[in-house]
């Protein structure tokens, strides 16, 4: 049987795909893992997944001059350097070596398409968001007319944090924050559960504040992946409190942008619309306030001519009624004059009349009453208890009481008597009623 070294068959295996291979390929793959040695060669391991299992895995290499300029260009593209879990679109030579075996040479990367995986990854997470039906949550509730309560989420030695506290507190106007910090992380792989984390802080005393801001400073586009997670989006969408952002970035709008209720483009543009919505709650007050000054000074105005009006009427009512006072005072006046001497005739008339009469009348009714008082006089002696004595009759008590006044006497009861001459004391022995006719 004929037979090869392996050397020999390696070489053999070099040499056919040398022959029917293409000098390059243009690979979409992820970066699995990725090295790199004292030399400045980077070593990686390119792999393909289909529902997180990898279904293709090779290794390949980028020689350290064409490293050196590959890596600079696609970091002033992406304004991200080249790390693992990163989709690529490279150009590769295939390379079979007798020792090393299979490898991929990388010699050219297209930035372009790292930045279209991540539009395309964002994308189809804002029609999740709308599909789930929060992507409006957040932009349907309303800003606070005094937004003065402020939580923010940032981290405390951020440039942005610093250029945000320093707008705020010396804000032209004057106006006071009361601002509290919730630390996280703002970039990186662990950024996104950091911010939610902070998110969940906020919401168990959401009635302490007015508003949520979430802010960074500026950086590299593909530092803003944390905030193109679903789960930070929905987080943002259906939070309680107006979330207004300022990543600092000009140029991309990420996920959380879309969905707050505000997205500004730095921290310093968040602080200055914070201060503009504070300063238009106070133009208008100053605007109602004015308003209501103009329509105090009209109404006062209008009272003094009323007033006005209303003295001038006084004194000429006033005036007028004294004058018809004073004519029916004249006219009472020569009335009584007159009257008066009529009053006195009519009355002395009638005093003559009085004495007239007085003079004829007392002797006659001096008579009349003198014998009124003698048949007054008659009765009364007709009436004399010793008068009616002498005429026969008695008077008959039971125990003081006028036996006229009793209906009934038992028998044994005593009785007194008394006649012109006598008193008598007698025990009834029998009593019965009279029949009367």
């Amino acid at each position: 049987m004929e037979h090869l070294s392996l050397f020999t068959l390696n070489k053999t295996i070099g040499e056919a795909l040398a022959k029917n291979l293409e000098p390059s390929y243009w690979v979409v793959a992820e970066i699995g893992e990725m090295r790199h040695n004292q030399k400045g060669h980077c070593y990686l391991e390119l792999v393909e997944k289909e529902d997180d299992k990898i279904k293709a895995k090779s290794r390949a290499t980028i020689w350290s001059y064409t490293y050196r300029n590959l890596s600079g260009w696609f970091e002033s593209l992406t304004g991200q350097s080249l790390s693992a879990g990163m989709k690529i679109l490279c150009n590769v030579t295939v390379q079979y070596h007798e020792v090393y075996g299979f490898s991929l040479n990388i010699r050219d990367i297209d930035a372009q398409y790292t930045l279209g995986e991540r539009a395309k990854r964002r994308q189809e997470i804002l029609q999740k968001l709308m599909d789930d039906g929060v992507f409006e949550m957040n932009k349907e509730l309303n800003l606070p007319i005094v937004p003065q309560r402020i939580a923010v989420i940032s981290s405390k030695t951020a440039a942005g944090f610093g250029d945000f506290m320093d707008q705020l507190t010396g804000n032209e106007f004057g106006f006071q924050f009361d601002i509290q910090l919730f630390q996280s992380t703002m970039q990186g792989d662990q950024a996104a559960a950091s911010i939610i984390e902070s998110m969940h802080q906020v919401f168990s005393s959401t009635d302490d504040f007015d508003l949520l801001v979430i802010i960074r400073g500026g950086g590299a586009s593909l530092d803003l992946d944390c905030f193109d997670s679903y789960e930070l989006g929905s987080h943002i969408a259906q939070f309680p409190l107006p979330v207004v952002t300022g990543i600092g970035h000009e140029r991309d709008e990420t996920v959380a942008d879309m969905v707050a209720h505000t997205k500004m483009k730095t921290p310093t543009a968040v602080a200055e619309f914070i201060i503009s919505g504070v300063r238009n709650y106070e133009m208008k007050l100053e605007e109602h306030f004015n308003t209501l000054v103009n329509k105090l000074n009209e109404t006062i105005e209008e009272d003094i001519s009323k007033l006005s009006l209303l003295s001038f009427r006084f004194q000429r009512n006033t005036q007028k009624l004294l004058n018809e006072q004073h004519l029916i005072l004249n006219q009472r006046e020569q009335t009584l004059k007159f009257g008066h001497q009529n009053a006195l005739k009519f009355h002395e008339r009638k005093l003559d009349e009085l004495k007239y009469i007085l003079s004829k009348h007392p002797k006659r009714l001096v008579q009349k009453q003198q014998s009124m008082l003698d048949h007054l006089d008659k009765e009364l002696n007709v009436l004399d208890p010793e008068q009616v004595f002498k005429r026969g009759y008695s008077i008959t008590t039971v125990n003081g009481i006028n036996i006229h006044q009793l209906k009934q006497i038992e028998k044994g009861a005593n009785i007194t008597t008394i006649t012109e001459n006598l008193v008598l004391e007698s025990t009834i022995a029998k009593s019965k009623q009279r029949k009367k006719s």
